[in-house]
């Protein structure tokens, strides 16, 4: 069988017959792959270990029929040790795992950003540089802009009347003008609005200075806006906290 490499962060697995698994991967490459690692669950694999969700990894891959198959595994980082022992990190790793895997529907299309991104997030999750909730929301932006879901802050997502504005709908895209503005449209801050922008262009000195309030209300716009634009919401959602 052909054999390729491609550096991976793992995804999500899953169990097959007594001793293998079914590995999901974001590659840097080839987009999203699912690839079997053949006795990972066997004690004497030789990288079991490496095998495991928020690892990032450098791969050997066999091309097969209908999944690939693992025939190395070379650790690049191990984000999950400094992720899994805090709850908080830990529950919004998951959903940084997850927001990937959704938004990367074609398996074996190229992915770079997605990669790049979600990368960079789990490093800075892992290292404790800033708050969970400040990687998750600026992941979440950033992600669904990459897939072309990018919200506006400034011009009116509808007739594209300059800002600033107050209004806020997900369905309208972002910030709407007051003659463009839905029933029930969201009335967010303006230092929300600014903090939502700061967020999506990774502008860090400005996200960090929001207060605590502006950044409870900045979440809940975000979560509304990624559940609007992907129909439901996402199973490791509700068992996020934030808290510690």
């Amino acid at each position: 069988m052909p054999l390729y490499r491609d550096e991976a962060i793992v995804l999500r697995t899953q169990k097959l017959g007594e001793a293998d698994r079914i590995a999901t991967l974001l590659t840097r490459g080839r987009g999203k792959i699912r690839a079997v690692a053949k006795g990972v669950r066997r004690t004497s694999s030789r990288f079991g270990a490496r095998l495991e969700p928020f690892s990032h990894v450098d791969l050997q891959l066999a091309t097969g029929r209908t999944l690939d198959v693992v025939t190395q595994a070379v650790s690049i980082q191990a984000y999950g040790e400094g992720i899994v022992g805090d709850y908080a990190r830990y529950t919004t790793g998951t959903v940084l795992l997850e927001t990937a895997d959704r938004l990367v529907v074609e398996e074996k299309e190229p992915a770079t950003q997605q990669h790049l991104l979600l990368a960079g997030a789990l490093r800075v999750l892992s290292t404790g540089e800033r708050e969970p909730a400040l990687v998750l929301d600026s992941f979440l932006l950033r992600s669904l802009a990459i897939s072309g879901y990018a919200p506006s802050f400034g011009d009116c997502a509808r007739c594209g009347e300059p800002g600033p504005h107050r209004a806020f709908s997900p369905s309208a895209g972002g910030v709407v003008c007051s003659t463009c503005r839905p029933p029930a449209s969201a009335m967010p801050s303006p230092a929300t609005v600014a903090h939502l922008a700061a967020l999506l262009t990774g502008d860090w000195p400005t996200a960090l200075q929001a207060d605590p309030r502006t950044r409870r209300e900045a979440t809940g716009l975000v979560a509304a806006f990624f559940t609007y634009h992907q129909d439901h919401q996402l199973r490791s959602l509700p068992h996020l906290d934030l808290t510690s």
